[in-house]
């Protein structure tokens, strides 16, 4: 574990820096899913599997792309002590000592369509993922789930087993955005925090997207910029990129895997998903 922001941003530089050029091929596989060997290892998964979950423990989990950034933030500013640990792995991969011990695990969603659009727009932009010459090829490979981190309704699906243990709260990265102040409070007492009103409109402040945007290269080095990228922009892609197919591909998707399950009621696809 990195001890310090400095050593954190200086990791993340370090990875972008040796990650040129990486192709497909290049990724790690490890249980069939693709990462990025620039920061994973088969020796990291190994040592995972003998990780000893503390009772205390704050586990933030999302599939790439759907404001994980936003809600670290969130829970830095009230947490002071106990360890938050993050990462993109879907249930089944994580340490068996976390259920058994009862650590408390936050896991966010966002609605598909948004995340591929930001995924394709984040694998061209960093070099530790390989790029993609065109939507179209991402948009089959995500499908697929043959993305780095494997496949979004995968992920989603193993959670969605998972959304009513006593030591996880699901929480949706739509809900975030229309009421931020509202969310911070249901993350806090979830975590067994009960700040003030104050407090609490204090730390929602700090976690809106300007605010973290300001400050994203001290806290996330060379890949600040690309991590927050702007949502705005992201609606916009997300108008231009997909076609009537791509459109149908991915309602019929989603109604596979999740129509009428708890989870997928909670992502309100209808909403947020229909063209």
């Amino acid at each position: 574990r990195l001890r310090t922001k400095k050593a954190f941003v200086d990791e993340i530089n370090k990875a972008l820096a040796k990650s040129e050029g990486l192709t497909l091929k290049d990724l790690l596989f490890y249980w069939g899913t693709p990462y990025p060997a620039t920061v994973c290892s088969v020796e990291m998964f190994q040592a995972l599997e003998n990780l000893e979950a503390r009772r205390d423990d704050m586990l933030l989990v999302s599939y790439p792309r759907c404001g994980e950034c936003i809600i670290n933030c969130l829970l830095m500013k009230q947490i002071p002590s106990p360890r938050i640990l993050a990462t993109h792995l879907n249930y089944d991969c994580l340490p068996r000592s976390i259920s058994k011990n009862k650590a408390k695990i936050l896991v966010l969603f966002r609605n598909p369509k948004d995340t591929a659009v930001s995924f394709f727009h984040f694998h061209n932009s960093v070099p530790r993922v390989p790029s993609y010459s065109s939507w179209d090829e991402f948009f089959s490979e995500f499908m697929n789930g043959k993305v780095v981190w494997g496949s979004c309704f995968d992920h989603a699906v193993t959670w969605n087993k998972h959304i009513e243990d006593e030591n996880t709260m699901i929480i949706i990265y739509e809900d975030l955005k229309e009421n931020l102040t509202a969310s911070v409070k249901q993350i806090a007492e979830f975590f067994g925090f009960f700040p003030t009103a104050e407090q609490i409109q204090s730390i929602a402040d700090s976690a809106t997207f300007q605010a973290v945007d300001n400050k994203a290269e001290e806290t996330h080095g060379a890949v600040g910029s690309i991590l927050f990228h702007k949502g705005k922009f992201v609606y916009i892609l997300l108008k231009n990129l997909f076609i009537e197919a791509q459109n149908q591909e991915m309602d019929a998707k989603f109604k596979v895997c999740l129509d009428g399950v708890k989870l997928g009621i909670k992502l309100k696809y209808d909403v947020y998903c229909k063209a």
